[in-house]
């Protein structure tokens, strides 16, 4: 083969390695997510980025015993779904509902109950935030935003939202 047919060879191999990179990077794009969360009168609060996993959780701490209460949320498809929820005691009715998700102990000699796969109607979570003691949040990996900081005691939605979708604009 000649240098010049292997230089081509190279450049249109080189091409296409490019094209494949960028059509899976735009696939990937198109799939990723945000939860655009509003506030009264669907005022905006926050918007949070979601990694390509779709995975986020809400935490906040129980407002009487003070311990952590995490419940995990998942996207699938195009439908957010509570795939887990983690308690360290089965108090105030946070427990487990037979046919939702498998219950386990956690290493922490609380429970976990994995598997719930439950769809969340409309991908909208309706939530009264409480006190900044009970500091209702979203965790996505290591970051966090406070809920009870943007909106303590007052009721909010947390929506499942194509990533750039228009309509919500922060101030």
């Amino acid at each position: 083969m000649s240098s010049g047919l292997r230089m081509a060879a190279r450049w249109l191999v080189g091409l296409l390695t490019w094209g494949c990179v960028s059509m899976s990077a735009t696939a990937e794009s198109a799939a990723a997510w945000e939860l655009a969360v509003t506030g009264h009168s669907q005022a905006p609060l926050t918007r949070v980025s979601l990694p390509a996993t779709g995975r986020w959780c809400l935490v906040w701490n129980h407002s009487v015993q003070g311990f952590p209460v995490i419940d995990c949320f998942r996207v699938d498809g195009e439908q957010l779904i509570l795939d887990s929820s983690q308690t360290p005691d089965f108090a105030a009715g946070l427990g487990y509902t037979a046919g939702r998700g498998t219950l386990e102990s956690d290493d922490q000699h609380g429970y976990r109950i994995v598997d719930m796969n439950v769809p969340i109607s409309q991908n909208t979570l309706r939530l009264r935030v409480g006190s900044e003691s009970v500091n209702h949040r979203i965790r996505v990996d290591s970051h966090t935003v406070s809920l009870s900081q943007l909106a303590a005691n007052e009721p909010v939605e947390i929506r499942l939202i194509p990533a750039g979708e228009k309509g919500i604009e922060l101030k």
